[in-house]
């Protein structure tokens, strides 16, 4: 069988299953052992069972379970109502404040979770009817919202840079370090973007009146919410750019850390714990039979060729090396609208590294890319994760349309800094460089 017959049976089964609604761990493994004893016989399914525990095998992984545990405990210690209620004081008599501030907030329990759900949930609950209450413009507010959790798998520690890392063979630390500014980057474009739409249209965000701000030390004693999930925060980050630990003792510290925080707040009880760990267990579990699913369909594009020949077919375009990598980009920009992010990373990576590897393209710097461009995926209509996490906590009267609506400009000014990232390379590699 020609190999571009192949690899149309490989990607089109694939998508098949997917619209079926068969979860993408089992799609990837199931089509995997398929298809690799069709075409090569049943001695071909050894390869399916040392894909599978090479992937789980792999130490950097280890640090998802411990990052995602740290995000569990900070959920349960109710750090999130604690924030909000300090930036309620501070941003407040600000137009748009409210907004701008719990994007901010995001960015906060962002880099202290790593996954995109965290604090959509959380500020979905907590942030949405205080802003509607105070006669917010509706769109902006879940629009805001659900884009601010979405830089959960950008700022690290990100679980989805553990993965794209681990597959990819690049340093975790320096795939995090280099998320920093361009997190940072994409999260002040947001604030800037709700103070200039409030300027000219105040009535999108009022300010709060003078009775609600609360006394100069009074706001001052509230800052105590946020020093320590921010020393938290720093000391990860600072001890992976420091090279005094690895990622994955950085995630052993951090969930430490995050019980540590919890006794300090008075949030540590058993009940939360069990919770915690519930929960851990269950997005841990998810994510490591897409781990599993992703080593299982990577041997199934490298045995039938279908690699090399992706890699001739994206070597002929006419477009020069800047072309392709905009090709390959936006592939992953529509895959997004589609499918969930880390199933993305498991269906290209396999394609995209040997493509990297013979245009001579910095591996580090088009993953980091890739990564913005696979998290635009989680607030891309029509089926942008976000979207529906931003869905299931708000009130019945706010519609998906609504939510559509406001992520829009959003996801605008989030491609125009992906944009910026590939003009200027040193956005995503200034601090990688400097990582010890």
């Amino acid at each position: 069988m020609e190999p571009w017959m192949i690899a149309c049976i490989i990607v089109v089964s694939l998508l098949a299953l997917l619209l079926t609604g068969l979860p993408v761990a089992f799609a990837l493994t199931g089509l995997s052992a398929l298809l690799l004893f069709l075409f090569l016989g049943p001695s071909a399914l050894y390869m399916v069972v040392g894909a599978a525990f090479k992937q789980i095998g792999t130490e950097v992984f280890i640090a998802i379970p411990l990052f995602v545990f740290m995000a569990a405990v900070l959920q349960f210690s109710g750090i999130a109502s604690s924030l909000y209620k300090t930036m309620h004081m501070w941003m407040g008599p600000i137009r748009g404040g409210l907004a701008i501030g719990t994007i901010f907030i995001c960015t906060i329990i962002d880099a202290l979770s790593g996954i995109g759900a965290t604090a959509t949930s959380t500020m979905g609950l907590i942030a949405l009817p205080e802003m509607i209450k105070r006669n917010y413009d509706k769109n902006m507010v879940v629009g805001a919202i659900a884009v601010g959790g979405a830089l959960g798998p950008l700022i690290p520690p990100s679980v989805l840079m553990i993965i794209v890392g681990g597959y990819a063979q690049l340093s975790v630390g320096k795939l995090f370090m280099g998320g920093v500014f361009p997190g940072l980057l994409i999260s002040m474009g947001y604030a800037v973007y709700i103070g200039i739409r409030c300027m000219i249209r105040p009535q999108d965000g009022p300010a709060m009146g003078r009775e609600e701000q609360g006394a100069f030390w009074e706001k001052v004693k509230n800052l105590r919410f946020v020093i320590l999930p921010i020393g938290l925060i720093l000391f990860i980050m600072g001890g992976i750019y420091g090279g005094v630990f690895t990622p994955t003792e950085a995630a052993g510290f951090g969930a430490l850390g995050a019980i540590v925080v919890a006794i300090i707040y008075g949030k540590f009880s058993i009940s939360n714990m069990t919770g915690a760990l519930q929960l851990s267990l269950k997005i841990s579990c998810m994510i490591m039979w897409l781990v599993m699913g992703g080593g299982c369909y990577s041997a199934l594009i490298t045995v039938t060729g279908t690699g090399n020949l992706v890699l001739d077919i994206l070597g002929g375009l006419p477009f020069g090396v800047t072309g392709i990598i905009l090709v390959m980009l936006g592939i992953s920009l529509i895959m997004g609208m589609f499918i969930d992010p880390v199933a993305i990373c498991m269906i290209c990576i396999p394609i995209f590294i040997p493509v990297l590897k013979t245009l001579s393209i910095d591996p580090l710097w088009f993953m980091l890319l890739f990564v913005i461009s696979v998290v635009i995926g989680y607030i891309t209509p029509p089926f942008g994760l976000n979207i529906f996490y931003m869905k299931g906590v708000a009130p019945d009267d706010v519609s998906v349309m609504d939510i559509y609506k406001g992520v829009i400009p959003f996801t605008v000014i989030k491609i125009g800094c992906l944009g910026l990232c590939i003009i200027f390379p040193w956005i995503l590699t200034y601090l990688p460089r400097l990582i010890r």
